[in-house]
């Protein structure tokens, strides 16, 4: 039986811990001394400008914003909010670009329409699209465009189409509802908050004496409630880090409201602010980019955006940004890119640019999220971390932006708002509604079999995380360390090595088998490569790393769940043999070079190749093998070794594989789990194990509590609210408490 995230894991978020955020530029002058933005959308703002010394430099990003234009636009989809938003920037750009701009028709737009208008689920993307072309489309003088001619002016009726829908839309899940409509937005997710927040204020500021249909309230009360939230969603990040941590999905779906923010947005106490989150995206994209691709361990993502990093939602934007890839951009309507091409007032700080591609830049070390322990024993009053009363319904929101929809400490409040708002009504809740059925909608039943059955069901929770990452000049490998061991997580993604964009390695534990279909999208609900069925146990250090496969739960635990969530009988691991230049087998190892990058695989139980029928099978165009299962059970150890060019004695790839074949792991399985020693060709000798600690020749290893931040640009303690990122030729200061952005050279 498939079953669906969001089918589980079901706006008001808490005010504790919340930032009081105003804006102020790094020199103390307040945002009313500054001089207007340019080039682009315009907005009011107190941001240091384009071209100034800590910024990217401004031609080359002009240049790469041409680059990005020409093939955004070899493509006209008149229905496409982001595709035309291209085609005006372009226009406003080039006094003799000309595309067909009277085809963009408010018929062109029924399909939006459509989904807007019946309550549809990610709406609130579209409508963050289209507020762009309320800006964009107004014609060259309100566009901020470079350039007068009718090719940035769109139908007045499209635009009144526009606002028609921002005056009729429900911002969140407990605004007034009387006519008891279903309401298919998912609303609790960390990025659908601060898109909601964000299009609530923009819609509020542009039709701000307008009444809005569904509150009764104005456009400037509108404005009023959700300015603090977006402010107290900025603090969030600061002191918690991502919920959705490293997301290759989600972590665009930061980045597009806020510079939609910036860049729409008429309140200075708002800018600063949004431009310092934004900084904060781009330092954690930064940090983990290697030739194109996004190593890092993920909270959330599937496989359509993780076989390849040119399908990551964030390549256009790593590819606008640092350039450090060959392969061409992917998307026509990236809204990322497209969206920074339109920015008059942000620019990325080159401290950033400098951090993605710095050479041989070693260990980053972060921590996400916020623990819960959902194992703990019920209690009628459990204690909340950081003021977020797991009581008060204030907080659900932040609660369910962390997953944590299967924890028993939330499911007071879930159940109590689900009832008053009418939740379970909703077809991605009806999941949800039948657990909560099964034990007769009582909450005394509810927590205690939540708890029992957590490893279970709360496969969506994200809590806490400490990631690690290796970055070396040719490869790089990163992983989650001792993230949930043996539970289930259904869109995780524990760890990967790679060489480039294409040529990329890793394991998980699927819940269901490969889908009979040649859609390469395709994965199942949650998949064959999409999440996990249990989490392993990781330890990384530097270029090795340990993972443990180990269920904590079979279908003896609970003969009902395991009908829902039963899982399949082996590991795997995806080695895309035709992205390198060469794979070997040797005994249990599977070694595999592209250029000067090497990653070596080691699997304690025997891997063998699984056939693809191309004909039954999607293969991604690929001819030979690249799913490499290891059968006999879903407990296994897999070990993984990267190394590259310059470190084996000049012998090469074959002197490095020689060394990582000098001696054989080493694994003992008992009726509690795993004992692994491993002599690593760069870590010494590694111990681990389903217990007890990580070892390097006998010396313990930190898996867990690490900074929020700790690499060779600098260091940022857990909780602090002040950052400093310095690079050889620049520097970048965020300090959310004092208010200020510092950028300049060093």
């Amino acid at each position: 039986m498939k079953f669906d995230r969001r089918g589980f894991l079901t706006g008001s978020a808490g005010l504790a811990g919340a930032l009081a955020l105003t804006s102020c530029t790094s020199n103390g002058r307040r945002a009313d001394d500054q001089p207007e933005c340019i080039d682009g959308a315009g907005c009011a703002t107190a941001l240091s400008q384009p071209g100034s010394d800590g910024l990217i430099d401004e031609a080359v990003y002009q240049r790469r914003i041409d680059e990005y234009l020409r093939f955004a636009t070899a493509e006209f989809i008149p229905g496409s909010a982001p595709g035309v938003a291209g085609h005006l920037i372009r226009a406003g750009r080039d006094p003799d670009y000309r595309w067909a701009v009277d085809e963009v028709t408010v018929d062109a737009f029924a399909d939006t329409w459509d989904k807007i208008d019946s309550w549809e689920d990610t709406r609130d993307f579209d409508l963050m699209y289209l507020l762009w072309l309320l800006k964009l489309g107004a014609g060259s003088e309100s566009s901020g465009a470079t350039v007068g001619n009718n090719m940035t002016t769109l139908s007045p009726k499209l635009l009144q189409a526009i606002e028609q829908r921002l005056v009729d839309n429900r911002y969140r899940y407990n605004d007034p509802n009387p006519d008891g409509r279903l309401d298919n937005l998912w609303y609790w997710s960390e990025n659908h908050i601060v898109i909601g927040r964000v299009i609530e204020f923009l819609a509020g500021q542009h039709l701000s004496e307008q009444t809005f249909t569904v509150t009764g309230l104005t456009g400037a009360e509108h404005m009023e409630r959700s300015k603090p939230e977006i402010l107290q969603w900025i603090g969030e990040r600061a002191r918690f880090g991502f919920f959705e941590w490293h997301s290759n999905v989600y972590m665009l779906k930061n980045i597009t409201p806020l510079i939609t923010l910036i860049e729409l947005g008429d309140d200075p106490e708002l800018t600063v602010p949004a431009a310092m989150a934004l900084d904060l995206c781009l330092v954690d994209l930064a940090a983990h980019t290697h030739a194109g691709c996004y190593t890092a361990p993920r909270g959330r993502t599937y496989k359509k955006d993780k076989m390849t990093s040119r399908d990551e939602a964030t390549f256009g934007t790593a590819k606008l940004l640092f350039d450090d890839t060959t392969f061409d951009y992917q998307s026509h309507t990236d809204t990322g890119v497209t969206y920074l091409c339109a920015a008059g007032a942000y620019r990325p700080p080159q401290a950033v640019v400098d951090m993605a591609l710095a050479k041989a830049p070693g260990v980053v070390r972060e921590r996400h999220g916020i623990f819960v322990d959902d194992a703990a024993p019920v209690a009628e009053y459990p204690k909340a971390p950081f003021g977020y009363h797991f009581d008060d319904p204030a907080n659900l929101s932040f609660w369910w932006s962390l997953g944590a929809v299967g924890t028993w400490q939330v499911a007071g409040i879930g159940l109590s708002e689900a009832k008053r708002y009418d939740l379970f009504e909703v077809p991605l809740l009806a999941q949800v509604k039948a657990l909560v059925d099964l034990n007769g909608g009582d909450i005394d039943r509810i927590r205690p079999w939540l708890q029992k059955n957590h490893a279970i069901v709360n496969f969506g929770f994200l809590g806490e995380a400490n990631t690690y990452a290796w970055r070396g000049d040719a490869v790089s490998l990163a992983s989650v360390q001792d993230h949930r061991f043996g539970q289930m997580r259904d869109q995780a993604h524990s760890w990967q090595a790679a060489i480039d964009a294409d040529a990329l390695v890793f394991t998980n534990h699927p819940v269901t088998d490969r889908d009979e279909s040649t859609d390469w999208a395709e994965d199942g609900r949650p998949g064959y490569w999409t999440g996990e069925a249990s989490m392993p146990r990781s330890a990384q250090h530097e270029r090795a790393a340990i993972h443990i496969y180990q269920p904590a739960w079979d279908e003896t635990t609970d003969e009902l769940l395991w009908g829902v969530f039963g899982y399949q009988p082996f590991t795997h691991a995806y080695v895309p043999q035709d992205r390198f230049d060469e794979v070997a087998q040797e005994g249990r190892w599977t070694f595999a070079r592209k250029g000067d990058g090497w990653i070596a695989l080691w699997s304690w139980r025997t891997p063998t190749w699984r056939d693809y029928d191309p004909t039954r099978f999607a293969t991604d165009g690929m001819e030979q093998p690249f799913d490499l299962v290891a059968e006999g059970g879903p407990d296994n150890v897999w070990i993984v070794e990267v190394g590259e060019a310059g470190e084996a004695a000049d012998g090469g790839f074959a002197a490095w594989k020689a060394s990582v074949l000098k001696v054989e792991p080493q694994v003992e399985r008992t009726d509690s789990g795993f004992v692994v020693s491993y002599d690593s060709a760069s870590a010494g000798t590694m111990t681990f194990g389903s217990t007890g600690p990580l070892t390097l020749d006998g010396l313990e290893v930190d898996l867990g509590d690490f900074p929020r931040h700790d690499s060779a640009f600098g260091t940022v303690d857990h909780l602090d609210t002040t950052m400093e990122f310095t690079t050889e030729s620049a520097k970048l200061k965020l300090n959310f408490e004092a208010k200020t952005r510092a950028v300049g050279l060093v």
